[in-house]
């Protein structure tokens, strides 16, 4: 630092954009200011840091100029505007701009002394610093919001103010917890310890991959329940260690994969208690990093066993789960329920729950080559035909498509046709089709991946080869993963999402185990006669008329039902409209609106995405990088 006079201070911030009493302030000096990690007090060393991370000239009167010295972006938030800054960029900061020297970590304010040449006098100093609190709020809210397609400004941590009701837990689309966020991107946020409990009498898990190693610890409720089924995607030499492994109780099962280059992918629980069942479907392998550092989805709702009277009674929902649960071809098995009875533990066996009160459809892929009326039950096609039956506003109309994923595979210009035709479909209120939708692929770059959490081996999970990533016509799709309001810009995706949108207003929305891949979402062949899928997969899709009408608020492991069915009726006739929308656009006054209900969904990335620049490169996972990780580690390693 410079020994000249000093015009002002770096002052150190939470996430919540209070001063930190106990941290040091670093001095700012008429002159140049070289900041970086070994004058910047930290717990622990950042790595990220740069030894000379930046340059920061100020002037006798405070006004400054700050260049990036280091290899990792800085973002300056002054006024309303949050700009992030690379290496050798510049950029002027004034009294009251905040920094953050990693996106989203170590936060300082500029503070400008008193005495300086520009700096209020002793008689208007009273007055003046009431301006400079104001500024500095305006600063501040500038940091906390983002600006919204409407114009509207909307909370960047907005995932704070998604509180999830009690009754609705066992019934919410929620992000999965990450170890290393703040407390508040963790808010109404999800372990597996939240998702297995209670008195589970039978669980079949559903996954990829599986570390039995990992999930038993993690899970300790797992290994009080008399009967679990996994049925994995593992290869052959996974599986021998599995069966050495798992508890002389659990069964093991691989999917038949009657189509070259597919795997059982589908990612979900089935968890049956003495009053109902709960199902979950998510994005994460049973391994210890889905769970804890990547960004990940899970919708959950639980519904009770049919009434002995109503036992033919079925719904959509269960039809589409029972016929996804028939291909998976299981080793049928019979189990003892106290004071239930004897079950023979096969799909037709979840015919014995209700699930009229379903706030999701499902979106399921089962491999071979499907024709007639089975090509509207699977993939992207199933999609279609759902989407085709509903009518929704008249905004979405042409309005843009998001595929967000972890994988993508190899494509082609007419299959991206195809599927863009599927998640277009769909009425406006007038009866004409919506249009197509201009697809945005949300999809991180090298330096995402260079940042994250856990630096470059973070792309082993995002495992796209640089022949299927540097296709010329993709380049036009590509937006960045970016989510700060909810605090996971660093917190790798490992969900997978789609969704139509207008603003921070969604027409769908699809939390899914499916890749951008035609293995995964299928596709059409012999002159759209037959359709072809590789993979199993499954997924929910939110419609506004599946969410507007509520649930019991049944709950398996409390037994709580609803019982005043009339009076719920009547709430429902007042809700004359519904919709979806991002967690930015919740605001009061529509959450107690009688004539149209607001309901959010913690959407992880920022809307509308943003488009890559000339200097962005999406990542790729066997792209050689000269530039080391956070653990200083060149990656890949070899």
């Amino acid at each position: 630092m410079s020994l000249s006079r000093e015009v002002g201070y770096l002052v150190p911030l939470n996430h919540n954009l209070e001063e930190l009493p106990s941290a040091p302030k670093l001095p700012i000096s008429h002159g140049p200011n070289h900041i970086g990690r070994t004058n910047i007090p930290l717990p622990t060393p950042d790595k990220r840091l740069s030894r000379n991370h930046l340059t920061l000239t100020a002037s006798p009167d405070g006004h400054a100029h700050l260049l990036v010295e280091g290899t990792n972006p800085i973002v300056l938030n002054s006024g309303n505007k949050r700009r992030k800054l690379n290496s050798q960029q510049k950029a002027p900061i004034s009294d009251g701009d905040i920094l953050e020297l990693i996106p989203g970590h170590h936060l300082f304010k500029y503070q400008v002394l008193a005495n300086t040449p520009s700096s209020p006098t002793a008689t208007t100093k009273k007055e003046d610093s009431h301006t400079l609190s104001q500024d500095q709020g305006r600063n501040a809210a500038a940091h906390k919001r983002g600006h919204s397609q409407s114009g509207e400004y909307s909370n960047a941590e907005a995932i704070r103010n998604f509180h999830v009701p009690s009754d609705k837990i066992p019934s919410t689309f929620r992000l999965l917890r990450v170890q290393q966020l703040p407390p508040w991107a963790n808010t109404s946020c999800v372990a597996i310890g939240d998702v297995i409990q209670g008195d589970v009498l039978i669980a079949i898990l559903s996954n990829y991959m599986v570390d039995l190693d990992w999930l038993l610890p993690a899970c300790p409720a797992l290994s009080k329940v008399p009967h679990v089924l996994v049925i994995h995607g593992e290869s052959d030499g996974r599986v021998d260690y599995l069966k050495r492994s798992k508890p002389a109780n659990w069964i093991l099962h691989k999917p038949p994969l009657p189509i070259s280059f597919g795997t059982h992918h589908s990612k979900a629980m089935f968890l049956v208690y003495p009053h109902g069942i709960r199902v979950i479907v998510h994005t994460a392998n049973l391994i210890h990093v889905d769970w804890n550092n990547k960004t990940q989805g899970l919708w959950m709702q639980d519904f009770p066993w049919k009434d002995q009277n109503s036992l033919s009674k079925g719904s959509e929902f269960e039809n589409d789960l029972v016929e996804y649960l028939s291909t998976l071809k299981w080793p049928e098995f019979s189990v003892k329920l106290p004071s239930l009875g004897n079950f023979s533990i096969c799909p037709s066996f979840f015919k014995k729950f209700d699930y009229s009160d379903a706030m999701v459809r499902l979106i399921a892929s089962a491999p071979g080559y499907h024709s007639g009326a089975a090509i509207k039950k699977w993939g992207h096609m199933k999609l279609r035909s759902l989407l085709q039956e509903c009518t929704f506003d008249e905004d979405f109309k042409k309005s843009p498509l998001i595929y967000q994923f972890s994988s993508l595979g190899s494509l082609d210009e007419k299959w991206m046709a195809e599927l863009t035709s599927s998640m277009s479909a769909g009425l406006s209120e007038d009866k004409t089709p919506l249009g197509l939708g201009e697809p945005q692929i949300i999809w991180p770059t090298v330096e995402d991946v260079r940042c994250s959490i856990e630096g470059y081996a973070a792309g082993s999970a995002i495992p796209s080869p640089l022949k299927n990533v540097e296709k010329a016509f993709l380049k036009k799709y590509w937006a960045k993963w970016k989510a700060d309001h909810t605090g996971r810009s660093r917190a790798m995706p490992h969900i997978k999402t789609f969704t139509r949108y207008s603003g921070q207003n969604l027409a769908w929305f699809l939390l899914t185990s499916a890749n951008l891949s035609k293995a995964a979402w299928g596709t059409l062949q012999k002159n759209n006669t037959q359709f072809m899928i590789r993979s199993y997969e499954l997924g929910v899709l939110f419609l506004p008329t599946l969410l507007k009408r509520g649930s019991h608020g049944f709950s398996c492991t409390n037994n709580v039902t609803q019982t005043e069915d009339k009076c719920r009726a009547e709430e429902r006739g007042q809700v004359k409209k519904a919709k979806l929308v991002s967690l930015s656009r919740l605001r009061k006054e529509e959450r107690h609106s009688t004539s149209e209900v607001s309901i959010p969904l913690p959407v992880p990335y920022e809307l509308p995405p943003q488009p890559y620049s000339s200097q962005d490169v999406p990542w790729s996972w066997d792209r050689r990088y000269s530039k080391k990780d956070v653990y200083g580690r060149v990656w890949p390693l070899t």
